[in-house]
């Protein structure tokens, strides 16, 4: 599917117009001849309803295993919680962010790690991709690209990134601070 990349080069932008007209001021947005589309999840449902490969993925609600269920729902609490360190660190300030969010994202991975091989165990085993892998990935391997966390201490999510991070897409979609041309 043909596609561009428009990165958003001041996060703290509040000109929706920086958010491919997100008024909630966050990416991602996919722009597209029907207008944006914001959120994860909105784009992902609507880049498996184009690829016509549904039954090969595994959306985030798809498995009724609570265990599933539960590493989907940490996984984005940790993503929300990272930004929020995010946010603090860019404006000189980690006071900026409670104390209980740092908790909070470290129980999460903490839960994350513990569960990590039952949760693959429990998706479909002819998956080709799942959101929560994708997601699971991308956070963990952000934590440290941002410098909010230290991730080394969480062994199994380790294995599982190392894993996961030997797929061609997962090596053609690297970490980088992008600047203005």
């Amino acid at each position: 599917m043909p596609h561009a990349f428009r990165p958003v080069l001041d996060i703290t932008s509040l000109d929706a117009a920086t958010y491919g007209g997100n008024p909630a001021l966050k990416v991602p947005v996919l722009l597209d001849a029907d207008g944006p589309l914001v959120g994860t999840e909105n784009i992902c449902q609507e880049l498996v309803r184009r690829s016509q490969t549904r039954s090969m993925v595994v959306l985030r609600g798809d498995v009724a295993d609570r265990v599933v269920a539960n590493a989907e729902e940490m996984t984005l609490h940790v993503m929300s919680a990272e930004v929020s360190l995010i946010l603090a660190q860019m404006a000189g300030d980690d006071r900026l962010a409670p104390p209980k969010v740092r908790r909070s994202l470290e129980n999460g991975l903490g839960y994350l790690n513990d569960s990590v091989d039952r949760v693959l165990e429990a998706l479909p085993a002819d998956r080709t991709l799942s959101f929560l892998e994708v997601a699971l990935f991308c956070v963990v391997t952000h934590l440290p690209f941002r410098q909010v966390l230290d991730v080394a201490s969480y062994a199994r999510l380790k294995a599982f990134c190392d894993l996961f991070g030997e797929r061609e897409s997962a090596q053609r979609t690297e970490y980088r601070f992008d600047a203005s041309s």
